[in-house]
């Protein structure tokens, strides 16, 4: 598998393979899922989106005008019959499911909301995958907090113990339980490649979620306000949003075809950073804005200590990341800062993508 494309430097993505390529995207409202349908708008591939509405102002998606680009549909992935419906109507070969509950502190606030958006949800595009006969591939995203963590210094690999504490991280392990046995119960017979990856955090321009790191101190600074910061000595394996898509793309263009990519992979950076160094970095940047750093841990429980290992990747794809973190946070900033002084998220966006893969 890694001698196919081990000669990979940047991520080499093949516009033949992806022009008209029928994909269908779950989650393309998120800040991850927008961004996704950008690339894969460039790349030429007729996108079908299946998600919620946007729930914060501004949003990507629509700072994008990608309901005016794709094919969307705002559809709840828990409602099993009318998301079947749309894979029935639009047979795509390719399904990217993004789809979830996504944050730690909102699991805790509604815990069911969460198991039956992630758990359930997920055996529902199941369910429409191992049904719509089109379908050849699909990439199940989880996230890089499925494992027991066991506050160690030592990066997780993809046969660790999985767990989760928290509602949120518990029910992304429950998920890749649920993707593993749909994958050997009937998707390894059907010749369906059933792909899970677990990405590490994820940073870049155009989220303006609650409870993330960039996201809040964004928000503050552009109104010269102060951030206070829960837990600053938290690590975390950091990424731009470029770095996990590149490889869910990847992985399909390999995949596509070729059972032996249906597993599981991480994805993210050689070693962690703490919040503390991705927040002061940030603030040097963004010039404007305070910082606070609470002394004990604010909230409830998260995780502490996390690093991935993610040489498995990087052995099947012959890929490493681009940007360190350094380049990560000045670009993220960059988009901010210029999206604030009027510049279109659109032309902000294609500058990182056209930069990041060589295509300017």
């Amino acid at each position: 598998m890694a001698a196919l494309v081990a000669s990979l430097q940047r991520p080499n993505l093949d516009l033949n393979f992806w022009r008209g390529r029928q994909v269908l995207v779950t989650g393309h409202t998120g800040f991850k899922g927008a961004w996704l349908c950008q690339l894969l708008k460039r790349l030429g591939a007729k996108v079908h989106g299946v998600s919620l509405a946007p729930n914060t102002r501004p949003n990507l998606f629509e700072l994008l005008n990608l309901s005016k680009e794709i094919d969307s549909r705002f559809i709840d992935i828990r409602n099993a019959a009318e998301l079947y419906g749309v894979f029935q109507e639009q047979q795509p070969e390719i399904v990217l499911h993004l789809a979830a509950q996504a944050l730690v502190r909102p699991a805790y606030q509604d815990p069911p909301l969460t198991y039956s958006s992630n758990v359930m949800g997920t055996v529902n595009v199941l369910e429409s995958i191992r049904n719509t006969r089109s379908v050849k591939l699909a990439i199940m995203v989880t996230t890089d907090k499925v494992y027991r963590n066991l506050e160690r210094a030592e990066a997780y690999c993809e046969d660790d113990q999985l767990g989760g504490y928290d509602p949120y991280s518990a029910s992304k392990a429950a998920c890749e339980l649920v993707i593993d046995s749909y994958r050997n119960s009937f998707c390894n017979d059907a010749k369906i490649s059933l792909v899970s990856v677990r990405a590490g955090n994820v940073i870049g321009g155009g989220d303006w979620a609650e409870d993330r790191l960039f996201p809040d101190l964004m928000r503050a600074w552009a109104n010269s306000e102060s951030v206070l910061i829960r837990r600053p000595n938290a690590r975390r394996p950091w990424q731009h949003v470029l770095e996990p898509l590149s490889a869910y793309l990847l992985l399909a263009q390999y995949g596509f075809g070729n059972m032996a990519f249906s597993q599981a992979y991480n994805i993210g950076p050689d070693g962690s950073a703490d919040v503390r160094t991705v927040a002061q970095q940030a603030h040097a940047l963004f010039g404007k804005g305070q910082l606070e750093f609470a002394s004990e841990p604010v909230g409830p429980h998260e995780a502490g200590l996390l690093a991935l290992d993610a040489s498995k990747l990087r052995k099947a794809l012959g890929l490493t990341p681009m940007w360190d973190l350094t380049t990560t946070v000045a670009r993220s900033v960059d988009w901010y800062r210029h999206f604030y002084e009027g510049d279109l998220a659109r032309h902000l966006c294609d500058r990182d993508i056209d930069e990041y893969f060589g295509w300017k």
